[in-house]
Parts: C-alpha cells; structure tokens; sequence
C-alpha cells in the first residue's frame, strides 16, 4: 500500500509540471509540492531535483535537496550540494552548512571556519544560524575539541551579547550546561557547580544532566546524601524527558539510562560500605 501511494504521488507530481504552465510556474510548484513533504522522502527529492533542472541559481533549492541527502545517511552528496548553496548565498548558508558540520559530521575545525566565514559577512550583528549565536555554536564545537579555554570564551561571549540584547532569561539554558561540562573536565569544581545550578535555576529545576554531573562532584567530595538525592532526582528527570537529546544525531555529551542507574549503583555501593566502616 504503501508503494502505491507513493507511486500515486509521483505521479501527481509529473501530472502537476508537465501542464502548460511558465517556467516560473513549474518551479514554484515543484517547491510547494517538495515542501508539503518530509525532509528525506523521496517526493521531497524529486521535486527540489526537478525545481533545480529548470533553474540552477536557487540556492534554498540545493539546501533542501542537500538536507534530503543528509537525513537519509548520504552525507557525501549533502556536501556536494550544500556548497552550492553557500556558493550562491553565502550570507544565508554558510553558518547552516557549519551546524551541519557541527552535528552531522562532529567536524569541530570546519564548523568553527564557517562560524567564523559567515559571521566576518555581516560585521554589523552575530549570526545565529539555526536560531543560535555562531558564538553559542562555536562554544559547543570548542568543547568537542577540548579547547577548553575557547569555549569558555565564546560561551561568555555569547551570554553576554544575549543578556546585552535580550535580557538574561533568553539565554539557552543549556550554555550553562555545557560550560559547566568544560568546568567539570577542568576539575574547576567550584564554577561547575556554580553553572550547573544556574541551568536548573533556568529551568525549573527539571534537568537530568545538571543534577547528574552534580552528583558525580558531590560524590568526588564525599557528599554522598546529596549525591544520592540528585541521582534519584536526574534519572527521573530523564525518565520524564528533561534531558539534552537533538533529534537525529547525538548530542554533545549526550547521557544515557545506564550512566544514571551506574551513578545510582555506585553511590549506594558506596552508601553501603561507609555504613560497614561506621560499625566496625
């Protein structure tokens, strides 16, 4: 069934571009039909494929067809067509074709060099491709790399452009949580700790990471009834959702059921043997 449906769309679509209509008519509705569809199926292909046989120059054009690519698990043609998008429009694709790079490819260098191409484009404001600061982008990307200092910077830098402009509620919260990870892999304790509480400050105390990496500091510190306490608390968060994931892709960091139920395992381990020395 299936199969005939899509066959059946298929053939709406030959049956939409080959009626007497301009050109400019034909590629306007091969766009509108590729949009009414998922980014990855096939009649999004097609119709971005044939919208670009009767004009070459349209950038958005080769975008979708390259997202096309990307999201089936061909990401050597999503690059061949994503160029020519950031060729044609730069100003537009560039930082896009960084996040691409960014969470797609973990390609950190090239992420940062299109971050920094496309930003160098428009000196008078920061770019925010995909609705972030490149500077937000590049903070993420610099702890990939574990340049520890750079992310620090450029998470600085953004928070106080985002405070500066908007206010300091719309910073994205989980700024606070990657520049507490940076803290956390630093041993800086003290300004981990400090970030991390401003992440569940910011969101309503409902955030599995933070309450995780908490836990594994205060456990560090022999805190273990604190420790314990936030563990239950962040693998419920994560049960309930309250967690960093992106959609397709791994995030950065990324944490998983077993690595909360092995904290939980560990402090209770360790709950336990301080009670047996405690009686002897």
């Amino acid at each position: 069934m299936e199969t005939l449906q899509r066959l059946y769309l298929s053939l709406l679509l030959i049956l939409f571009l080959v009626s007497c209509e301009t050109k400019k008519e034909k590629i306007e509705k091969a766009a509108n039909f590729g949009f009414s569809f998922y980014q990855g199926k096939p009649e999004h292909m097609n119709a971005f494929a044939y919208a670009l046989e009767l004009d070459s120059t349209n950038a958005e054009y080769w975008r979708e067809l390259s997202v096309t690519y990307l999201k089936r698990g061909i990401p050597h043609i999503w690059k061949k067509y994503i160029d020519k998008a950031v060729a044609l429009n730069p100003e537009v694709w560039q930082g896009y074709r960084g996040y691409n790079y960014l969470w797609f490819y973990r390609d950190y260098r090239k992420a940062i060099e299109d971050f920094d191409a496309v930003n160098a484009l428009t000196p008078n404001f920061t770019d925010a491709p995909q609705g972030h600061s490149v500077d937000y982008w590049k903070g993420i990307a610099y702890l990939g790399l574990k340049e520890y200092n750079n992310a620090i910077q450029s998470f600085d830098k953004y928070i106080a452009e985002e405070t500066e402009n908007f206010g300091v509620d719309l910073i994205e919260v989980t700024t606070y949580l990657y520049k507490g990870i940076v803290y956390y892999e630093l041993q800086d304790f003290d300004k981990a700790i400090e970030n991390f509480n401003l992440l569940l400050q910011y969101s309503y105390n409902t955030y599995g990471d933070g309450k995780y990496y908490l836990a594994l500091i205060y456990k560090q510190q022999g805190k273990l009834k604190e420790a314990k306490q936030l563990a239950n608390d962040a693998l419920k968060d994560y049960k309930d959702g309250y967690v960093n994931q992106r959609p397709y892709v791994e995030s950065m960091r990324e944490l998983y059921l077993e690595d909360y139920e092995q904290l939980i395992n560990q402090l209770n381990n360790s709950t336990l043997q301080e009670r047996r020395s405690s009686n002897n």
